[in-house]
């Protein structure tokens, strides 16, 4: 508890100082993160490989490289986004400045979780700084080489006053949370989720929880056969399914999937061979703790696809499901492994009913080459995010706002969304002592004639949004 509190003392007095909040500081700090990234792109190239087998690949376009643009983008319109925002000003208010400022919020702590132990770090750390804030981070203790060697890098790119990183489990996370922050962001699941809004609710803190979720993917009999088996197959068995926003389940026909489950399967021939495990492009279950998990989830339906595991290996073959019920294990919580569970349904109508019945989702797919059956679905259903086929490159667009809604999460972040979030909006006139003849008549004694010139001053004028429909 010292060494926290004082490492949190440091970081407060930091900010107070406002050594945080100079353009130049965030500039140099932010140059610093690539730097690190950059200098050290082998070394957290081995680390990810250790944690979970994660080949070069998939580590460049889902972690640094990823983490690399998302602070080369906020280098880039950093000046723009710290300017004060203009508003449109009322009759009384025409000769004052009405604007709103951007200021940091202060002490913010990152908490990160494990299948993308860089990015999930890191990104939300790039937008917190780009704001002007000081940052206290903690990786997960699950993913332990790399949040190791980024606890070992960070102290030496990013001022030691600002920034600070705490490495460790559970325990030393509810120490953390004991302290008075003043924003909390988690990357997790919604079990801690709650943890960290009750504790973050004993300080009135504002938080954002990124908290992934079960991801529905409806594939229509109108489906493009050859691009939904290869994005599809792409997206649930990246990083070895170990991923947020991966197609947690299928809903479909049952014509739709004799046609889809035999192009999957030609797909992980194609793109991990005959045998998944010799396959230099195929990752590892992250520990034996998610690797027994994921055992018993096998239990449901039936295996149609792969299904071979290794225990000391942590290795789970690429598998798909089909007989599966609403109520099986595998449909119970989100997989976050190399397993694709298929639903029979006989409608759009029946998937929509399915996927609205359980909780909002942090992403929802459609694969159809019918725009109705898009525009139905993105229209009946709620969702942190929406993609038509295709998976995930929702997420990959800075100028998209990546979050879920209800048990998939609270807030956004990517790109300007991530300095918005940190950043608080502070309302600002700033009026002269002057003219204080037209300022007397909303003091009392009151009468009519006052009345109805503040009226008149105030009254929103309604515009005429008259169109005519083509």
């Amino acid at each position: 508890m010292t060494t926290f509190a004082d490492s949190l003392l440091r970081l407060r007095h930091a900010f107070v100082s406002g050594k945080s909040r100079s353009e130049e500081f965030r500039i140099n700090q932010l140059n610093s993160l690539v730097q690190l990234l950059q200098e050290n792109e082998m070394e957290l190239l081995n680390v990810l490989y250790k944690d979970l087998r994660k080949n070069k690949f998939e580590a460049m376009i889902a972690e640094i490289g990823f983490v690399k643009n998302e602070a080369t983008y906020a280098l880039n319109n950093i000046r723009s986004w710290m300017e004060a925002e203009i508003v449109e000003k009322s009759f009384i208010t025409k000769q004052d400045q009405c604007f709103i400022q951007k200021e940091p919020f202060g002490l913010i702590l990152i908490i990160a979780t494990w299948s993308h132990p860089i990015q999930l770090l890191l990104m939300p750390l790039i937008g917190a700084i780009a704001a002007g804030n000081c940052v206290v981070l903690k990786p997960s203790e699950v993913s332990a080489n790399t949040s190791a060697l980024l606890s070992n890098l960070i102290p030496k790119y990013l001022d030691k006053d600002c920034f600070a990183v705490f490495i460790g489990g559970p325990v030393e996370t509810r120490k953390l949370l004991q302290f008075k922050f003043d924003y909390v962001f988690y990357t997790g699941n919604s079990t801690v989720g709650k943890v960290i809004m009750k504790a973050a609710a004993e300080h009135l803190t504002p938080i954002t929880l990124e908290l992934g979720g079960k991801n529905p993917c409806y594939v229509d009999q109108s489906f493009h056969l050859e691009s939904t088996a290869h994005r599809l197959t792409w997206g649930r068995f990246f990083n070895a399914g170990q991923s947020c926003v991966a197609p947690d389940y299928i809903l479909c026909t049952r014509e739709v999937q004799d046609q889809l489950v035999p192009a999957i399967g030609e797909c992980l021939d194609t793109f991990y061979g005959k045998d998944p495990k010799e396959s230099p492009d195929y990752g590892r279950i992250i520990n034996d703790e998610h690797f027994k998990r994921l055992l018993e989830l096998l239990n449901s339906g039936q295996v149609i696809i792969g299904g071979e595991t290794d225990n000391e290996d942590r290795y789970i073959a690429p598998t798909v499901l089909i007989d599966v019920k609403e109520s099986d294990p595998v449909m119970r919580e989100e997989i976050n492994g190399p397993i694709l569970p298929i639903i029979n349904i006989s409608s759009l109508e029946e998937a929509i009913g399915f996927i609205n019945r359980r909780q909002k989702p942090l992403s929802l797919y459609i694969y159809s080459t019918n725009n109705k059956v898009v525009n139905e679905a993105l229209e009946k259903t709620s969702s942190g995010g929406f993609c038509s086929n295709d998976n995930a490159v929702q997420m990959t667009l800075n100028t998209l706002p990546f979050g879920g809604i209800g048990y998939s999460g609270l807030g956004m972040y990517h790109g300007k969304f991530t300095f918005d979030t940190f950043s608080h909006k502070r309302s600002c006139v700033l009026k002269s002592p002057g003219m204080e003849k037209i300022n007397s008549t909303r003091y009392p004694p009151y009468n009519e004639q006052k009345l109805r010139w503040l009226l008149w001053a105030t009254d929103v004028k309604k515009r005429d949004c008259s169109c005519q429909l083509l």
